[in-house]
């Protein structure tokens, strides 16, 4: 009996170390390489340009996007639930445009002590705990669009910003930028106001209405991102006005006013471009390979002499739908 009772046992555990290596077969097999892609916002073009760059990446490397973020940049709560859900769900790696640079810290750290690594897209973060940083070089940008409108300007004239968001990094930057950039070089251009249009297009045409109301014989305007420009632009066809407006980012409204003449000249990134390359390094950090802390992608001029050109054509119309299907999400 103590023979039979022996095999037994040693059968039963045959089969549960059987069973138990068919179980970690089976899980390693099925286990789908997960990065999640999360945005500001996602209702602008831009951010539908970064999603379809991301998809294409993970078609590429065949992995798995997960692209989740709020409906707006000033919801900073729900971004940071969306990174910590991502992080409890311990996808593989995650790419994050953090809309405050502060506020954010708290939740790489945290993907960071998990092992998990964090690729920071378009916007800085106040924390080193992260793989890498990929953005527009958006102080230089700022640069740009202060040049363009100096010399649209001759170097003389008054002029106000529509400014985005407190605490966004990527167009306090451009901020920046054009500030330093007026200030060293147009020393005849006075910036006489700069008001937050809180990256929304309703909230920037009522800034720029009370900029215009405010000084009535300003020359020229710079406003820093998609929703702030396509409200300016709004503001200056309602008053059917001379006032030279530089902007940022780029949307087939933004294009149309371009086209029109409300709008001069626009600054404009590589948002599908972006999305690639932050997929591509998550990829990269997965595998341990080294990379750099930063990838500053440039941004252009866009204006009627060039929008036309087959290069600027294709960085403003990506294939949306051949990524994101009919619905362009």
């Amino acid at each position: 009996m103590r023979f039979n009772s022996t095999r037994r046992v040693s059968y039963g555990l045959i089969l549960l170390c059987f069973f138990a290596a068919l179980a970690c077969t089976s899980c390693n097999r099925e286990h789908v390489t997960t990065i999640a892609v999360i945005p500001k916002a996602s209702a602008d073009i831009f951010w539908q340009s970064v999603h379809a760059g991301a998809v294409k990446a993970g078609w590429k490397h065949n992995v798995k996007i997960v692209w989740d973020g709020p409906p707006n940049e000033t919801d900073i709560a729900t971004e940071m639930q969306i990174v910590e859900t991502m992080i409890n769900r311990r996808v593989d790696a995650i790419a994050l445009a953090p809309s405050d640079r502060s506020a954010f810290k708290i939740v790489v750290d945290r993907a960071y002590n998990a092992g998990i690594p964090v690729v920071i897209y378009d916007s800085g973060i106040e924390t080193d705990k992260y793989a890498t940083f990929v953005a527009t070089d958006n102080y230089l940008g700022g640069q740009m669009g202060a040049d363009r409108l100096g010399e649209i300007l001759h170097g003389k004239g008054k002029i106000v910003m529509v400014n985005t968001t407190p605490g966004g990094a990527s167009t306090t930057a451009r901020e920046a930028g054009f500030r330093d950039e007026i200030k060293a070089k147009f020393p005849g251009i006075q910036i006489l106001d700069e008001r937050f249009g809180m990256a929304s297009i309703a909230q920037s045409l009522t800034v720029t209405e009370n900029m215009l109301t405010a000084h009535p014989d300003l020359d020229g305007m710079f406003a820093s991102n998609e929703s702030g420009s396509e409200g300016a632009a709004r503001a200056l066809k309602g008053r059917q006005s001379k006032i030279k407006l530089v902007g940022f980012d780029s949307s087939p409204a933004l294009i149309d006013d371009l086209k029109a003449g409300w709008i001069n000249t626009l600054i404009i990134q590589d948002p599908f471009r972006m999305g690639e390359t932050a997929v591509d390094q998550a990829m990269k950090a997965i595998r341990g390979e080294k990379i750099p802390k930063k990838t500053f992608l440039p941004p252009r001029y866009v204006d009627i002499g060039n929008v036309n050109d087959p290069d600027v054509d294709a960085q403003l119309h990506p294939d949306l739908k051949k990524y994101l299907g009919s619905s362009g999400f």
